[in-house]
């Protein structure tokens, strides 16, 4: 299992959804890259090859969380490498309609050298990848639009509503043990 970060977030940021994992019995990893600045072709590649890597060693493919800006990473991953990923969970991510529909795309642009919704992600971010998927969203996120992290039918299999905060939803162990509740629900076949 890995876990990817939010935008300007790095491992630290996701330590308790680890912790929590790990104690349900799960092996989750950090992404191990630093900081989240953006989208980074040179960071996409190093995660597929550590997938790849992960799915040969363990002999089971990898579940894939993403927080925010991470769950865009985790789709692309999915899409690109349906055969080495077992579920991809986005929280909080804006992965549907408008990249602009959030409150953190100026800080994104000016991270950047490309538009907010013209990264150099080579994967329709909508376009639902061919394994299982699992959109955790809050109405009250603060960052996020709700529609835009929820998804429309056909863009995601499942989804879950966590009225929190954007920075809570992935920090709050009431909200980590709904998403833990909810994966378990989801159907390894739907993908």
């Amino acid at each position: 299992m890995l876990v990817i970060p939010g935008l300007t977030t790095g491992d630290i940021s996701t330590a308790l959804f680890r912790k929590t994992l790990a104690a349900r019995g799960f092996r989750p990893e950090g992404w191990g890259q630093g900081i989240n600045l953006g989208a980074d072709p040179v960071k996409l590649a190093r995660l597929e090859k550590r997938i790849a890597e992960m799915h040969r060693e363990s002999g089971q493919k990898v579940l894939l969380i993403g927080w925010s800006l991470g769950g865009l990473y985790a789709r692309v991953l999915a899409n690109r490498m349906p055969d080495d990923i077992e579920m991809v969970v986005t929280v909080a991510t804006p992965f549907s309609g408008s990249r602009r529909a959030n409150s953190a795309w100026k800080l994104y642009e000016a991270l950047n050298d490309h538009k907010v919704d013209n990264t150099p992600f080579d994967v329709d971010l909508e376009q639902k990848p061919p394994v299982p998927t699992l959109a955790v969203w809050s109405g009250v996120d603060g960052i996020v639009s709700p529609e835009c992290a929820c998804g429309k039918e056909g863009e995601r299999d499942a989804e879950l509503r966590i009225d929190a905060t954007h920075f809570k939803i992935g920090t709050s162990r009431k909200c980590i043990n709904q998403i833990l509740a909810k994966m378990a629900e989801v159907d390894p076949a739907s993908g």
